[in-house]
């Protein structure tokens, strides 16, 4: 038996005369000269490697990443807290989003904010901050449960459009007070009215269908129903955002008109054409839930493709990613796969992201009198009005006892991360001014927390929400 010879020792010798003679190549090379120059400073080996540390803090990368890893720990502390309160804790995610902005950070630590977040890095933060955005739309469209959609069509497609509608003509009458003094200088005022419209009319499904599953809801009538009219109210919710976007992006008529048929005709291929082909292609992945890399591949250039098209023809991106998900087979073995594939990484570590670049760009600040506090003020009020009376109204009508129309009223009124998506959209276009977009900001998050309170106010004795059974 061959005795066996001790490791370290080849390993020290080798590793020695390597590191010698890589000294000797470097010290006979043409450059020694400028090495011996670049390393015989008068600085101290602490201050140089302090020089070295600096440097490096100014590389893009570092700056992304120390951000990156800012947002995501203020983030989770912020909603930890809010979770102890009773709140969904994606309201401590737009909270803490707030906290890091212009509102807050800004004025308390002007340097560190300036430091933390300098105006150069912004474009990046944004466009990763869309990417989650462009996933977390392709996992909406993932949810949406087309034949829950049909056991409750009359009510569903009854509630969320009247909670839609109301809310509109709500927003387009109150734009008529605003703009005036806050209306955009480059847009008409139907285009300023149309986007206060649908920027009242939304409802946070995601956001929703969470603080339902946190109440014990899921399985009660009131869980489903809600559910369910949420679900049509966000698919219709975007289908007029793609129209209202195809208007005001287009300028004219005769453009506005072309924009639309050509978002209908690329819907229609997604449905008549894209959508056979991604069923044939996921046919396996439906029967295990299991994908393989070019399964993956593929739906993850169809969600981007589909993104690419929308965003081109003028309807914005985030419409063609929720149409993906939409299109994708029903099944929900294969949904709910893809779900927990896409879902935590968009959730967890790329929508903060979103949030604290909403935070920053939001200067409630701006809001610095009685007159523009009362304005506010009354933003929410009719944004309440619209959509919880509208929704509560419809229900009732639609034969559901009072107590059940009002929470199912409070739900609706939810607006959460789906709203700053929208306000969002309309700050860059440069429809909302920086006051709107700080007002609007304030009554998603205002709409967004009264949910849960008015849930247990309504809840039957003890507090005991499954009394909506």
């Amino acid at each position: 038996m061959q005795k066996k010879r001790p490791q370290w020792a080849f390993y020290v010798v080798t590793m020695g005369i390597s590191i010698a003679l890589l000294v000797g190549i470097l010290n006979i090379g043409p450059e020694a000269n400028v090495i011996a120059v670049t390393t015989t400073k008068s600085l101290s080996w602490p201050e140089l490697m302090l020089q070295e540390f600096v440097k490096n803090m100014e590389v893009p990368l570092t700056s992304l990443l120390i951000q990156i890893l800012v947002i995501l720990v203020f983030s989770r502390m912020c909603a930890l807290v809010l979770k102890f309160m009773g709140q969904p804790q994606v309201i401590g995610e737009m909270i803490a989003g707030i906290l890091l902005g212009k509102s807050v950070l800004a004025l308390m630590w002007p340097s560190g904010f300036a430091s933390l977040f300098p105006e150069s890095s912004m474009p990046r933060l944004y466009f990763l901050s869309q990417m989650g955005l462009i996933f977390f739309m392709f996992v909406v469209g993932l949810e949406l449960k087309i034949a829950d959609l049909k056991e409750r069509a009359s009510t569903a497609i009854l509630v969320s459009h009247v909670s839609i509608i109301v809310p509109f003509l709500f927003g387009s009458l109150i734009a008529h007070g605003l703009y005036e003094n806050y209306g955009p200088a480059n847009f008409s005022f139907s285009s300023f009215a149309l986007f206060m419209g649908i920027a009242m009319s939304i409802t946070a499904f995601p956001v929703l269908a969470r603080i339902i599953q946190e109440r014990g809801l899921t399985n009660t009538h009131l869980g489903s129903m809600a559910i369910t009219c949420a679900a049509v109210d966000d698919a219709t919710a975007w289908c007029v955002l793609a129209a209202v976007l195809g208007i005001v992006k287009a300028g004219t008529a005769i453009t506005a008109v072309g924009i639309l048929a050509l978002a209908i005709v690329y819907v229609m291929i997604m449905l008549k054409i894209i959508k056979p082909i991604i069923l044939k292609v996921l046919q396996p992945a439906m029967i295990d839930g299991k994908f393989t890399r070019g399964q993956l591949a593929f739906v993850f250039a169809v969600v981007l493709g589909s993104a690419l098209v929308s965003e081109i023809i003028g309807i914005h991106a985030l419409f063609g990613a929720f149409l993906a998900g939409a299109v994708m087979p029903q099944s929900v073995l294969l949904r709910t796969s893809l779900i927990g594939k896409i879902e935590d990484l968009c959730t967890i570590v790329l929508l903060p992201l979103f949030f604290a670049y909403t935070g920053i760009r939001t200067q409630i600040s701006l809001l610095d009198s009685w007159s523009s506090w009362f304005i506010c003020g009354g933003i929410i009020v009719c944004a309440i009005t619209g959509k919880m009376v509208g929704s509560a109204l419809a229900a009732r009508w639609s034969g559901v006892e009072w107590r059940e129309s009002w929470a199912l009223g409070a739900l609706m009124n939810t607006r959460g991360l789906m709203e700053l998506i929208v306000l969002n959209i309309g700050y860059d276009l440069g429809i909302l001014s920086p006051e709107i977009f700080a007002m609007m900001v304030v009554m998603a998050i205002v709409t967004t927390i009264m949910a849960g309170p008015l849930l247990s106010l309504l809840s039957g004795p003890g507090g005991d929400l499954k009394t909506f059974a």
